[in-house]
């Protein structure tokens, strides 16, 4: 029977696919951009658009494979939403995962909503709700978080080492492409950057997979006990060097 126009309204929604293929020249060309400007996180969005669909894929079979993967992955919440909830951040107990994050942002006056926002500058369907976009996003909502779990702060060398220890996590290309810039920026100085971008890789290989976690759970554990659970040690090397030249390690291009 043919379609009528009626009949036609009735046809359930395609979301757009989401791709997982590679494009290197892209991401090469926003690395050079980010490399001259490490405060345009535009790019860092571009480079992981453009290398880890294919690691986005596999990470949200790799969830539904974990004991609450299943119930997530049904439940699909927007954790930017549970974020930018200041009262559910005020009731997380002090010295807990969430208050460190809560006095993380505040301190630095940002927000889950203003990184989402950046994700979405030039892209139409980062709120696809293709379930591999809901775990891209995902991915991106707990960025700060990680900041907190690794205790790497956000300064160059800091930004750097966690992207080391995340790519070492989500096994996506576009990590391992803005590390190999930052190592390729911080050699010749006479601090030990490279052996705290590299320490940051094996800290993120030897932790449990931080993307399987419940975060609204972990947010409400004492900081240091989620630290020993994940299996998250210290990042010596990163600590060894003086907080006021860990900006200036990685010289901006001319």
């Amino acid at each position: 029977m043919a379609m009528t126009a009626d009949t036609a309204d009735f046809r359930p929604y395609e979301p757009r696919a989401v791709s997982t293929k590679l494009d290197w020249g892209h991401a090469w060309r926003s690395l050079q951009k980010l490399l001259a400007d490490k405060e345009d996180t535009r790019q860092v969005f571009e480079i992981m658009r453009a290398l880890n669909g294919q690691s986005t894929a596999k990470g949200y079979i790799r969830l539904l494979e974990t004991p609450e993967g299943g119930r997530m992955a049904f439940e699909r919440k927007e954790f930017a939403d549970r974020l930018m909830d200041d009262a559910w951040l005020d009731s997380l107990p002090e010295g807990s995962v969430g208050a460190a994050y809560r006095e993380f942002i505040r301190a630095e006056d940002l927000s889950a909503e203003g990184l989402a926002d950046v994700s979405r500058e030039g892209i139409s369907d980062v709120d696809n709700p293709h379930p591999y976009a809901w775990f891209g996003r995902r991915t991106r909502d707990v960025h700060d978080i990680w900041h907190i779990l690794s205790g790497y702060h956000r300064d160059a060398l800091g930004e750097a080492c966690l992207v080391a220890f995340s790519y070492a996590q989500t096994r996506g290309l576009g990590w391992a492409l803005i590390a190999f810039g930052a190592a390729s920026r911080s050699r010749g100085t006479q601090h030990p950057t490279l052996k705290a971008i590299w320490q940051g890789y094996q800290r993120g290989k030897a932790a449990k997979w931080l993307l399987g976690e419940d975060y609204e759970a972990l947010m409400a554990e004492p900081l240091e006990a989620a630290r020993r659970r994940l299996g998250i040690t210290p990042p010596t090397i990163y600590d060894s060097i003086p907080a006021n030249v860990r900006d200036g390690v990685l010289p901006k291009a001319a």
